[in-house]
């Protein structure tokens, strides 16, 4: 699963990249295109010599482009030239086009070109504009069904990674909290689920028991006084019997039996204590 989260992962950046990269590519595409129809414009009036200015990005989808002389401008002409350079450029073909005064920023010409040839808005044709300075800009109209698309690709893996990452963490911490265990020796004491795990055999612990095991390995191969263990276990839970002790004591050794290395002790006169040879 981690290794599924990890190609996701991988997709989503790659995917993120490319589209970044085809962004990079499309406004170098456009700047291109514009320059083209600024070069037929000049030609129209048999200018070779002029300077068509650098191409400006307005915005993510907005080109500005300008003239070094002022010009005039016919509607048919430009509408032709900008529908071919756009359709050698592959550019979208949907798109507002307005050639605006340099000196009032007023537009004096606009028109909408759609996929659609009966929705295109093309008005004016035959009014040629005078002489004058214009700047004329062109902005792409991007298919936001597909804009949305392109997100859903991006969101949809970091949706599912984060998910994953949150199921990771809860099971994490429910293993922390599931694995807290004494290690005796070889064996392992499980004292929430009273048991002991001795490699793949269990072994079921009695309540008195655990509290027993529990207080031993908190004071490991320490001695613990016969009148501590009887208080703790036993003062709170009932009549304590004087063999009590020794005869649960007597059980652990059995259930414990498996890893020699492991010895309950019995300090006469004293108490019992819980020696591992080896840890």
């Amino acid at each position: 699963m981690k290794r599924y989260a990890y190609i996701v992962l991988t997709i989503s950046i790659l995917f993120a990249y490319s589209s970044c990269k085809k962004d990079d590519s499309h406004s170098e595409i456009a700047k291109i295109a514009l320059r083209d129809i600024g070069n037929r414009l000049l030609l129209s009036h048999k200018d070779s010599t002029s300077l068509i200015l650098p191409v400006i990005k307005v915005d993510s989808e907005k080109y500005a482009l300008s003239f070094q002389n002022k010009l005039s401008i016919e509607p048919d002409s430009l509408v032709f030239f900008i529908k071919e350079s756009i359709n050698k450029a592959q550019l979208p073909e949907h798109y507002l086009v307005e050639v605006i005064r340099c000196n009032d920023k007023e537009v004096a010409y606009s028109y909408e070109m759609k996929y659609k040839e009966e929705e295109r808005i093309i008005p004016c044709a035959g009014r040629i504009l005078p002489l004058h300075c214009y700047t004329i800009q062109i902005g792409f109209k991007t298919n936001k069904k597909q804009s949305s698309l392109i997100y859903l690709w991006l969101i949809i893996p970091l949706l599912m990674i984060l998910g994953f990452l949150y199921n990771q963490k809860m099971k994490t911490t429910t293993t922390q909290v599931d694995s807290i265990y004494y290690k005796i020796g070889n064996y392992k004491f499980d004292k929430d689920q009273s048991k002991l795990l001795y490699v793949e055999k269990e072994i079921a612990l009695s309540k008195k028991e655990c509290e027993l095991l529990e207080i031993l390995c908190d004071n490991l191969n320490d001695v613990v006084k016969r009148d501590e263990l009887s208080k703790r276990v036993w003062e709170d839970h009932g009549v304590f019997v004087g063999r009590s002790l020794d005869t649960y004591i007597s059980k652990l050794r059995k259930k414990l039996k498996e890893d020699s290395s492991i010895k309950i002790t019995n300090v006469h006169g004293v108490g019992y204590k819980l020696e591992v040879s080896k840890i």
